[in-house]
């Protein structure tokens, strides 16, 4: 019984939650300006982007603090800053000019209007302060990613400025915990980079080593996430992807309420999570907004797909030069009919097909839009027609490309599409030499290569290695309803494991309440 416990229940993680600011009781104001100042610093967990403009006013010293990406610079300057140097009133809140100014002697409220896009205004010898809304509204294209399309759900997507993303995930996390850090990367560029990440629930050693590795980099060029990523990934020379790139706010932030960091380079609108595992890459936002049996289907049809991908050309390959016995009596002929005119081997065949595929790919990329879709639709129906009438390839051959092809692009994440593209030609080739022992052999190999992969400490295939089964059927393989899965994931070892349950009091009984 003690083996079938650590398994269902190994890398058992602590539960307990850690104390928030929000839950004290109210503070009041203080009349000292520094003590005011080290408050917020304080409830903010010295967030970088908490700015402060020092203040005069009729001889007073005050500071007006704010947080950068929610607060519009322009407001700040002509309803506040202007006014109060141009001042000839008595009051402060006659001065301004901002359509809300609220006076609170509160420092916990006024850390939660912070964090809605308030300003706070200080002065000296005063225990009282002033919020003034002065929250920005960018004027952005409200535009889906390309590469990420959804059927429900938010059709926002990241741009590239770093203070608009940033918004745009403080927009959906308003909480103090969520904090910032930045770095100027690049001795030319000088490139901000951001990491950003939930204090309570991150776990401080995984902040420790993205912190110690982005300051690692001493480079003259640094001008996206990309350039970050090669620098601070564990294995450059892994087929596999170990940080998930995304242009979606929503996901940024589901990743971050499960203990992860989220990296940001301003210059470019892919946003950088870790730590991340082999499944993390098979999880699409429609898994989160459709309901469970149709998301748990969708799921499963897409990491089917990954087998497909990197087996189908080889088993084909395999079964035609090798194992022609497993093929069914009646399908027999028709597939040795096919081949058997071919003038070359079965690997050739399929790697001519592969070829013409990526290349057919890459051109609909780089043509403009309407012209890359005709290209890839009308080229692929002639290409594939032409080469069948010659000869040169078999029809049974023109099936296992198509199906290979659909197959590769069904997985959400582009990098993990890439990496199963290319992983298909070397099984491809070990199955031309050895057949389904090949086959067996490459998939082993590449199996090792998996268990071996860390993404900042997080094993790559986790939940499988180690092995987790209470995992597998939570939000893994499948996902259970929201009210089911009351811990977080294991592999980002949050402080937080367990989260708060989902209320169903109304079906406990099991009958609708009259």
């Amino acid at each position: 019984m003690g083996f079938f416990k650590r398994m269902f229940n190994n890398n058992k993680h602590s539960s307990k939650r850690t104390p928030n600011k929000s839950d004290n009781q109210s503070i009041n104001t203080f009349s000292s300006l520094q003590e005011n100042i080290q408050y917020i610093q304080e409830a903010l967990f010295h967030t970088e982007d908490l700015q402060q403009r020092s203040v005069l006013f009729h001889g007073m010293s005050g500071v007006l603090l704010f947080i950068q990406p929610l607060c519009d610079q322009e407001k700040i300057r002509e309803e506040i800053l202007k006014p109060l140097s141009l001042a000839d009133e008595e009051k402060i809140e006659d001065m301004i000019t901002a359509i809300q100014t609220k006076t609170i002697m509160d420092m916990e409220k006024a850390v939660d209007l912070m964090i809605e896009g308030y300003a706070v205004l200080f002065f000296e010898g005063i225990e009282e302060c002033y919020a003034v809304q002065v929250d920005a509204i960018y004027k952005r294209d409200v535009s889906e990613p390309n590469n990420e399309k959804i059927v429900r759900g938010s059709h926002q997507g990241f741009i590239e400025n770093t203070t608009v993303n940033l918004q745009l995930v403080r927009k959906l996390i308003k909480n103090r915990s969520l904090v910032v850090r930045r770095y100027q990367i690049g001795k030319e560029t000088n490139t901000e980079v951001s990491i950003a990440y939930m204090q309570n629930l991150a776990n401080p050693e995984l902040i420790e080593e993205i912190d110690r590795r982005i300051k690692d980099i001493n480079a003259d060029t640094m001008v996206s996430t990309d350039f970050v990523e090669e620098y601070i990934e564990d294995e450059s020379f892994s087929p596999f992807p170990q940080m998930l790139h995304t242009e979606r706010p929503d996901r940024v932030v589901g990743n971050l309420m499960e203990g992860r960091a989220a990296i940001f380079a301003d210059g470019t609108p892919t946003v950088s999570i870790v730590p991340v595992t082999f499944f993390s890459f098979y999880q699409s936002t429609d898994d989160y907004n459709s309901r469970t049996i149709p998301g748990s289907f969708i799921r499963l049809i897409r990491l089917l797909s990954f087998i497909i991908a990197i087996n189908l050309p080889a088993y084909y390959i395999a079964v035609v030069s090798f194992h022609n016995q497993v093929i069914p009596a009646d399908l027999f002929f028709p597939v040795k009919g096919s081949v058997e005119d071919i003038p070359y081997p079965p690997i050739l065949e399929a790697l001519f097909m592969e070829l013409t595929i990526e290349l057919l790919r890459e051109a609909g990329i780089r043509l403009p839009g309407p012209v890359g879709q005709t290209i890839g639709i009308v080229g692929g129906l002639v290409i594939g027609d032409a080469v069948v009438k010659a000869g040169l390839v078999s029809n049974t051959m023109i099936i296992v490309v198509a199906l290979t092809a659909i197959a590769s692009f069904v997985v959400p994440s582009h990098d993990m599409s890439t990496s199963v593209r290319i992983l298909r030609f070397p099984v491809m080739i070990f199955a031309a030499l050895f057949g389904f022992v090949g086959i067996s052999l490459s998939i082993t190999f590449i199996v090792i290569h998996l268990c071996k992969l860390e993404s900042f400490g997080t094993p790559y295939l986790a939940p499988m290695a180690p092995l987790r089964l209470k995992d597998w059927f939570k939000d893994v393989i499948i996902r259970l309803p929201y009210w089911k899965i009351n811990e977080r994931p294991i592999d980002a070892q949050p402080q937080e494991l367990q989260q708060e349950s989902y209320s169903r009091e109304w079906h406990k009984d099991g009958k609708r309440k009259k």
